[in-house]
């Protein structure tokens, strides 16, 4: 179905094309868990940091600005994990999200859209994730390098 709009300058046809919404997500490590932030809108529950893209920023600045509003942490080591695009994953309309992991640091405290945020070992998550995102997290599972720790002192 095709769809058109007046120019705003000459009142012309002009097509209108429906695109996705780029957003992204955020898989922040603080220590050895990671953070889940519970939904004040739905959907409602648990789900990663995240959220739009705005006009004019870069995925890197949404993520930092998204991970700040939603947990109140400070994000460091921000790398891209991947991208998700099935059109179903978002049951509001068809969005692509660039997910990207970081380290965490400050005071874990929901925010913005977010009721809670809290922290969680990845082999304990909430039984049923918002969106895509226990398939994320199984990715991330799966290609996630092994945290390294100093020995144990006697």
């Amino acid at each position: 179905m095709s769809e058109f709009l007046a120019c705003p300058a000459c009142g012309a046809k002009v097509k209108s094309y429906r695109n996705p919404f780029p957003t992204v997500d955020i898989i922040i490590r603080v220590g050895d868990k990671i953070v889940l932030i519970e939904r004040r809108n739905e959907p409602r529950g648990w789900a990663l940091p995240g959220g739009f893209v705005d006009y004019g920023e870069s995925l890197e600045e949404a993520a930092r600005r998204e991970a700040l509003e939603e947990t109140g942490l400070v994000l460091s080591n921000l790398r891209q994990f991947g991208a998700y695009s099935d059109p179903g994953r978002d049951p509001r309309h068809h969005t692509i999200s660039v997910v990207f992991t970081a380290e965490g640091s400050g005071t874990l405290q929901g925010g913005d859209d977010a009721g809670n945020a809290e922290l969680f070992p990845l082999n304990a998550l909430p039984s049923s994730l918002c969106f895509d995102h226990q398939q994320i997290l199984d990715d991330y599972r799966e290609q996630k390098p092994p945290i390294v720790r100093a020995p144990k002192q006697p």
